[in-house]
């Protein structure tokens, strides 16, 4: 079975449909249904059940996934560790943060890096979607929560500090009420927020008006009167027309956290990347690393 036939078979299953998995690939639709159907002859076995709206796993081939995915996992290592080969810092450099720390904290690191190490291409992927280091979907991570994905290398960076804001002009609410305020939060549908729950307690009669989870949005939002918004600060200080309202105690801090896999701690890229924000952006209480 070759890995080019396996890596279908997964695409295929993850997906649930052929059309799916070759969108996912960027190979047609025909492509991959040859390849399927190849592999099931040469399997004697029907891996899938195809209906109406896609396909679904047969017995033997929800026995095959497992088997796949630790092909996969073993493709993932070999690829990772000729990547992570030492050499001289040259090629494209896969960096994922959040839109506000790339935006107001992360460019003069960048700025440094392509002073230093010309060679090396910065890829900035601005989401707040967590990607997956052992898929190489990014070679360095930047995010306010720990890892705790296995194989990750892990480093405490600066304490953000956050901040109430409000359109300048705006009244000041009242601790503990928050009538007649309008609050502008983040999404914690997907993550926990802290301060979300520490604004909700500090103004608890407050209507929320706007859900978001882009932080310069929400600075332009507030901008425009539309409601308070906790910011942090490197956002919310450098943002025109905002002033920081103080309610007796600050927003919890959180500290930002840089990640890669074990497998890529020798790429000089990284590790030229991982140089300079720690020399930028090292925590001055420390820098425990696990």
């Amino acid at each position: 079975m070759e890995w080019s036939d396996v890596r279908i078979f997964l695409a295929v299953a993850r997906e649930g449909s052929l059309g799916g998995a070759a969108r996912a690939l960027g190979v047609s639709h025909p492509t991959v249904a040859r390849r399927i159907a190849a592999l099931e002859r040469a399997m004697d076995q029907a891996l899938f059940q195809r209906h109406k709206d896609g396909v679904l796993l047969t017995e033997a081939g929800a026995r095959v996934v497992r088997l796949a995915e630790d092909m996969e996992a073993s493709a993932l290592a070999i690829h990772r560790r000729l990547a992570g080969e030492p050499g001289k810092p040259n090629g494209p450099l896969r960096i994922s943060a959040a839109d506000w720390f790339a935006t107001y904290v992360l460019a003069p690191v960048i700025e440094a890096l392509i002073h230093e190490h010309p060679g090396i291409l910065p890829e900035l992927v601005v989401s707040a979607r967590r990607y997956d280091l052992s898929r190489r979907e990014a070679d360095i991570v930047f995010r306010v929560v720990p890892f705790e994905e296995p194989g990750v290398v892990q480093c405490r960076l600066l304490r953000v500090a956050y901040g109430l804001y409000a359109r300048e002009g705006e009244p000041v609410p009242v601790r503990g009420d928050g009538r007649g305020a309008r609050l502008v939060l983040m999404d914690t549908s997907a993550h926990a927020y802290p301060e979300v729950e520490w604004l909700r307690e500090m103004l608890p009669h407050a209507r929320t008006v706007v859900v978001s989870n882009h932080r310069a949005l929400q600075a332009r939002l507030c901008q425009r009167g539309i409601g308070l918004a906790v910011l942090p600060r490197a956002v919310g200080d450098a943002t025109s027309g905002l002033v920081r309202i103080d309610l007796g105690e600050p927003p919890p801090s959180r500290h930002v956290w840089m990640g890669n896999h074990e497998d890529m701690r020798d790429m000089d890229r990284v590790r030229a990347l991982a140089d300079i924000a720690l020399r930028m952006l090292g925590d001055a209480e420390g820098d425990p690393r696990s």
